[in-house]
């Protein structure tokens, strides 16, 4: 009886189990957090040395790597004419922070190298014609610059730039041309002494690392400025950032 109860057994172990599926399945490896393919972001801080951004650049740097994003900073010297023309497609985001200057009546933005004879050279065309000039002792790119280098398709890869400069409104719109899909722009005069615009660059940045689009970024940013235009004082007067957008208002970077 024994024999017969232990052959009965091992047929039964030894037999397949049929429309039986498992309570639990458990994945072999853990999801990722973020998508496989690497998202990039790049700050250029062409006055450094001049504006250092301090512990801006470390927040902003969280909050894009809380994001996803591989995060590469380029200051003073290391932001180049080459860079502004060959390498910025090779970004998902691009924090350009700058400021102006005025040569001759003309307008010009500090892109951080150094201007000398071999940069001259390098851009005959552009220095002769005023699209770019070194009078600073560093190198500056006007209007024009923007519009005859930047053409269609040429920042396809990049989904948001933002342009922390005085006027920065006045080139944006040549990038959104050649393809970004929104441009954070200052739409006048503005300081990077105080740490005003970095603060705005940061909020809106960690606003949109949680999942935020860019219209709400930035509205969230600017906002509690716009709900004080009454000052307390007589003497003092309303201030509203000069802060805003061009392109997708709907974007989101997470």
């Amino acid at each position: 009886m024994q024999k017969i109860f232990a052959a009965l057994l091992v047929v039964l172990v030894t037999l397949p189990i049929a429309s039986v599926s498992p309570v639990f399945a458990f994945p072999s490896v853990a999801p990722p957090l973020h998508s496989q393919s690497q998202k990039t972001a790049v700050i250029l801080s062409s006055l450094e040395h001049v504006y250092p951004m301090g512990q801006y650049n470390a927040m902003i740097t969280y909050y894009l790597e809380h994001a996803g994003y591989q995060v590469t900073t380029l200051t003073n010297t290391q932001v180049t004419i080459d860079f502004l023309l060959t390498q910025l497609n090779n970004y998902n985001i691009v924090i350009w922070r700058t400021n102006t200057y005025t040569w001759k009546h003309v307008e010009y933005w500090y892109v951080g190298q150094l201007a000398n004879s071999g940069i001259e050279t390098k851009y005959p065309n552009d220095f002769a014609q005023g699209w770019m000039n070194g009078n600073a002792g560093v190198v500056g790119v006007s209007l024009n610059f923007f519009s005859n280098h930047y053409t269609s398709g040429m920042l396809s890869n990049v989904k948001l730039m933002m342009l922390i400069s005085t006027d920065s409104n006045a080139f944006a719109s040549y990038f959104v041309t050649a393809g970004a899909a929104a441009v954070v722009i200052c739409n006048g005069a503005v300081s990077l002494a105080f740490g005003e615009i970095d603060d705005l660059t940061n909020q809106v940045t960690a606003s949109l690392s949680m999942g935020q689009n860019l219209y709400n970024a930035v509205y969230g940013a600017v906002s509690p400025y716009v709900q004080r235009t009454n000052p307390d004082d007589n003497l003092d007067s309303s201030y509203t950032p000069p802060f805003w957008y061009l392109g997708d208002g709907t974007l989101t970077i997470a």
